[in-house]
């Protein structure tokens, strides 16, 4: 189990620094008008200078608060499977003390 929530970490850790990589390949400097990824970025943007610094650090946070909600949602989904699987393991056990009483009742019978 232990090791299936490092691989995830391991994954999304990836995928955001490739995303990351990526973002500020097309963008150069961020602020710093158009992008070399074929697109401008709006005309804010592209005409650089404080207020294009402003929009992409705007932008920026925008992202990484968006990837902390996707992250504490996959955290809540895993912590709820974990409860789940927890529960089961109870009913299972009491499954198992109740067929082992079976058992037992079963051999006292038999030896009386």
């Amino acid at each position: 189990m232990a090791g299936s929530v490092s691989l995830l970490r391991a994954s999304v850790r990836n995928i955001v620094f490739v995303q990351m990589r990526r973002s500020s390949d097309q963008l150069g400097e961020l602020g710093k008008g158009a992008g070399k990824g074929g697109g401008g970025g709006g005309a804010v943007r592209e005409a650089g200078g404080a207020f294009g610094k402003r929009q992409a650090a705007e932008e920026e946070k925008y992202f990484r608060q968006k990837e902390q909600e996707t992250l504490a949602a996959l955290r809540k989904h895993h912590e709820g499977e974990i409860h789940h699987h927890k529960e089961e393991i109870d009913r299972l056990q009491k499954e198992i003390h109740r067929h082992k009483d079976k058992i037992k009742d079963l051999t006292k019978r038999h030896d009386d």
